[in-house]
């Protein structure tokens, strides 16, 4: 395997199987490339890309591997190259349906012209409509993209109605045949298979069936990004770490919902991928995920995709550490190893929060991708929505699965108990990026439109899920305050909501019915506490108080040693003693 930013000849000699950008003089994203753009008067061109995409390996081979292309590229633009998983913030603004995406754009950073991949005559072509729109009217050419064109959210009434709608998207829209939601390419869309899975169990039950039979990977492990056709043919060869991480959490959350050994296996084959595979030893202390794993073809298999197959010898690695995706790696590993007792899993998700605290995590600003030093490679990308969202997240499944007496971050400036921190994490996001009733999806600066304000409903969903964990576990009303205010500037998106959006059903009917809390006074690790982490609710939270200190846990009231008590719309249901007993008690409370 080679990594990503090693161009140098692999193990056996060979050098890389396409040359990275082509031919074209790429300029990092940053102030400095729009800065001589402005003083040069030229338009940009902005290449949005990943390290797993087979479409950008291809276009960098043909279209900006071409020398008269790379030639006007070079003379007549300043060429951006800017990387979707290292830039989110980029992507948001700039995507054009994925990548490759290819905009040209004026110095201040509105849009000319806007394409996906671009074949040698398209791209020549666009150069030269460009030139032109360029020599007649400059910059007053430029336009806002679409998710910029209005910072207003649909706000509406938070009511039981936004869940039910969700279900009905998803009914309607599944697939009876294939199984899956759509009749085009399918996607796994984890978050949907979670929310299904406690309401519509059928369908959750054929799509996590499907996935298993058509994306997991038996050669090389893990689970593959998609597949191009509506029968989950012609998988995309690609495999990252957030899709794994996310199904791991959907499979074992059908494992939870029906004891089928299926599920917990296909858990395990995506849990042994993630810390087989991306999981990287530590340097300086960086120790966690890699982004994600590719096949590298060769140079007579580059078609843009198709299952790894043929020519396919070698696997490229990204080992860039993202945030998020780290985050909600070390969620999945947590919530499997609470399942089923995995003590791997656990220490490769606490190894991951802890690299997160002592290299993420600065003056209470999660750092967006690092390397595997731990050094930051976008210094744009900091303090984001979705960072801080899914590490709370984590934090809060740590301090269900772990327990309170686990620290993390002891080399770093973010040392503390789970909750401790993510109160922090919190506390910056809701100060730096909660504007007007929902948050901006990271701090509004910086170059092209970073400035410009974007509220994305995913990482508001995410945010507000985490406030509302958060919430229950520490008992802080501010928290439940700030994530039903954050719900209901979505409320009114109506039509607008596809299955894309079920984690926002599972946000509304949470708000709505209240989450199960389950108090377990009981050591961390005895047969209550491993009972109260394998109900069948993946939306409740567990609270371990044994040995807690006061400040750090929900339940004020005075309980009994050894038991578990089950919370529900403010009543507290129990002690029960045994495992047994709490069943009793969680379906009374249901």
């Amino acid at each position: 395997m080679t990594d990503e930013d090693d161009e140098r000849p692999d193990a056996a000699g060979k050098p890389p199987a396409w040359p990275p950008g082509g031919h074209v003089d790429w300029r990092p994203w940053g102030e400095a490339a729009f800065a001589d753009a402005a003083d040069a008067q030229r338009p940009i061109l902005l290449s949005l890309t990943t390290a797993w995409s087979a479409e950008c390996r291809q276009m960098d081979a043909e279209t900006y591997g071409e020398p008269r292309v790379a030639a006007a590229v070079d003379d007549g633009f300043v060429p951006i190259r800017a990387d979707a998983d290292r830039n989110p913030r980029v992507a948001a603004r700039y995507s054009v349906g994925g990548v490759p995406s290819t905009l040209f754009l004026t110095p201040d950073g509105t849009v000319l012209r806007a394409a996906g991949p671009l074949g040698v005559d398209e791209m020549r072509n666009a150069i030269q409509r460009v030139r032109n729109t360029w020599a007649d009217e400059g910059a007053a050419a430029g336009t806002l993209p679409r998710p910029l064109e209005d910072d207003r959210t649909p706000a509406g009434d938070l009511d039981d109605a936004i869940e039910g709608r969700l279900l009905s998207v998803l009914q309607e829209t599944f697939d009876e045949q294939a199984g899956g939601w759509g009749t085009g390419a399918k996607f796994p869309l984890p978050r949907a298979v979670e929310f299904a899975l406690k309401r519509d169990r059928t369908m959750a039950r054929r799509t996590l069936d499907a996935i298993d039979d058509h994306l997991r990977d038996e050669h090389h492990g893990g689970f593959y990004r998609g597949a191009e056709h509506r029968d989950w043919s012609g998988v995309r060869p690609e495999k990252l770490a957030d899709v794994n991480a996310a199904l791991v959490r959907a499979f074992t959350a059908g494992y939870r919902y029906t004891g089928e050994e299926r599920y917990r296996a296909a858990a395990s084959h995506g849990v042994d991928f993630l810390r087989e595979t991306l999981w990287s030893e530590p340097v300086s202390g960086a120790d966690g995920f890699a982004a994600s794993e590719t096949p590298i073809p060769d140079e007579d298999d580059i078609d843009g995709g198709g299952a790894p197959a043929g020519g396919t010898t070698d696997r490229r690695i990204d080992r860039t550490r993202l945030g998020d995706w780290n985050a909600l790696a070390a969620d999945a590993l947590l919530t499997y190893a609470g399942v089923t007792d995995d003590e791997r899993a656990r220490e490769h998700a606490r190894q991951t929060l802890d690299t997160i605290a002592n290299t993420m995590v600065d003056r209470g600003q999660v750092v967006h991708a690092v390397d595997v030093e731990g050094t930051p490679l976008a210094d744009d990308e900091r303090a984001l929505l979705v960072d801080h969202a899914r590490v709370v997240r984590a934090l809060v499944t740590a301090r269900s699965v772990l327990g309170p007496g686990v620290e993390f971050g002891e080399r770093g400036g973010g040392e503390g108990s789970p909750l401790e921190l993510a109160e922090d994490l919190a506390g910056t996001a809701i100060e730096d990026l909660h504007v007007d009733g929902s948050f901006l999806d990271g701090p509004p600066t910086g170059a092209g439109l970073l400035d410009r304000p974007y509220r994305p409903l995913a990482g508001n969903v995410a945010m507000a899920s985490a406030l509302l964990d958060l919430a229950v576990a520490t008992g802080d009303e501010e928290y439940l305050a700030i994530a039903e205010e954050t719900a209901a500037a979505f409320a009114d998106a109506g039509e607008r909501l596809g299955p894309q959006a079920a984690a926002f059903g599972s946000l509304a009917g949470r708000l709505h019915r209240g989450t199960l809390r389950v108090d377990v006074t009981a050591p961390v690790g005895s047969d209550l506490h491993r009972a109260a982490l394998r109900i069948a609710d993946h939306e409740a939270i567990v609270l371990p108080v044994a040995g807690a200190d006061p400040a750090d846990a929900a339940p004020a009231a005075k309980l009994a040693p050894d038991a578990a008590y089950v919370v529900a719309e403010g009543e507290r249901i129990g002690p029960a003693r045994t495992p047994e007993e709490l069943l009793e008690c969680v379906a009374e409370a249901s």
